[in-house]
C-alpha cells in the first residue's frame, strides 16, 4: 500500500470533495482521482461514493478512514523520532476562529508571522456550527469552550469580557437606561437564537431572562456594526468596542466573562509549522492581554 495514496485519501475524506482536496494538496484533481482509484483497487474495496457535488465515505471507507488516521499519527511520530519531521516553517496552516477574535484581532496581526516566515501560508476561516479538528477542517481551532472530545492539545489563550454598548447617537435619541428593567423599553440587538451552537454564546441570558431582540445577527462583527449605526443596545466584546469612540458602555457594572481556547490535533504536535503558529497566537495574545478584559466600573 502506497502511503501517499493513503494521505490523499485522508484529504478527500476530510474535505468531502476531490477538487478541494487537490487544491490543498497542490496536485491536479484528475491525478488525485486516479490515486484514490488505485488505492481502492489495492484494497479491493470501494472507499468513496463519488457524486457531482462531492464524495461520501462508504461503510468500508469509514472503517479505513479511522485506520488511516491511526497510520497518519504513527507516521508523524516516526518522522519526529528520526528527526525527519518538517524543520522548516513552511506550508499551510489553517486557523479556525470566531469572527470577533478572527477578524477584529487576528487578521491585523498574522502578517507579522508571515514576515518572519515567508514560506508559511496562513488561512483564517470562521468556526462554523459543526467543526472537527480530527477531520482537519482546520489545523488550529480557537473556541470559546475547551474541547472535551478527541485527541487534542488544548491551552487557554485568554479570558475576555463582554458588556452592553450603545452608540452616542442612540443614547442621545432614546436616553441612557439606568437599570436592567429599563432595558425592556429600548431597542435590543442579539444573536439568532437557533444559530447559537454553544451555550457559552448565550450572553443575553446573563443580562435578563427574555432579551427578545428586535434585530438578530449571527455575527459578532455584524452586531458591532449594528450598534455603531444606532440600531439599538447590544452585548459586544470589550476588546472590539474599545476601538470605536462612538460606542459607550451601558450599565457599566455589568460584565460577562468568557475565555478563548487554542487547540490542535495531537498528531500535529511535532509539525513545526503548526507549533510555530500556536506559539505565535500565545505570544500576541499574551503581549496584548490587557485589552481583552474590562473591569466593572
Amino acid at each position: 500500500m502506497n502511503w501517499d495514496d493513503v494521505r490523499m485519501f485522508l484529504a478527500v475524506a476530510r474535505t468531502g470533495q476531490i477538487l478541494s482536496a487537490s487544491r490543498r494538496l497542490g496536485i491536479n484533481h484528475a491525478t488525485l482521482g486516479r490515486r484514490i482509484t488505485a488505492l481502492e483497487e489495492d484494497l479491493r474495496t470501494r472507499l468513496l461514493v463519488r457524486r457531482t457535488n462531492g464524495c461520501e465515505l462508504t461503510a468500508e471507507g469509514e472503517v479505513f478512514f479511522r485506520a488511516a488516521e491511526r497510520m497518519e499519527t504513527e507516521m508523524l511520530a516516526a518522522q519526529a523520532s528520526t528527526g525527519r519531521i518538517d524543520a522548516a516553517v513552511a506550508g499551510t496552516v489553517r486557523i479556525g476562529a470566531p469572527d470577533g477574535f478572527g477578524v477584529s484581532f487576528l487578521a491585523s496581526r498574522l502578517g507579522r508571522l508571515r514576515r518572519r516566515h515567508p514560506e508559511l501560508k496562513l488561512q483564517l476561516v470562521p468556526v462554523p456550527r459543526s467543526f472537527s479538528l480530527s477531520q482537519r477542517e482546520a489545523d488550529i481551532a480557537i473556541t470559546i469552550d475547551r474541547p472535551q472530545q478527541g485527541r487534542l492539545v488544548s491551552s487557554k489563550l485568554t479570558d475576555y469580557t463582554l458588556s452592553l454598548y450603545a452608540s452616542r447617537a442612540y443614547i442621545g435619541e432614546a436616553g441612557m437606561p439606568e437599570t436592567i428593567e429599563a432595558l425592556k423599553t429600548h431597542r435590543r440587538i442579539g444573536y439568532v437564537d437557533d444559530l447559537i451552537f454553544s451555550p457559552s454564546l448565550n450572553f443575553t441570558g446573563e443580562v435578563m431572562r427574555d432579551w427578545d431582540a428586535g434585530f438578530e445577527i449571527s455575527s459578532a462583527i455584524g452586531q458591532t456594526e449594528a450598534v455603531r449605526s444606532g440600531a439599538g443596545i447590544g452585548i459586544l466584546h470589550d476588546y472590539v468596542a474599545r476601538d470605536y469612540a462612538e460606542l459607550v458602555p451601558v450599565l457599566p457594572k455589568l460584565v460577562i466573562r468568557r475565555a478563548y481556547w487554542s487547540s490542535y490535533h495531537e498528531s500535529a504536535r511535532d509539525l513545526m509549522r503548526v507549533r510555530t503558529v500556536a506559539d505565535f497566537l500565545k505570544e500576541i495574545v499574551g503581549g496584548e492581554g490587557g485589552i481583552f478584559v474590562r473591569s466593572p466600573e
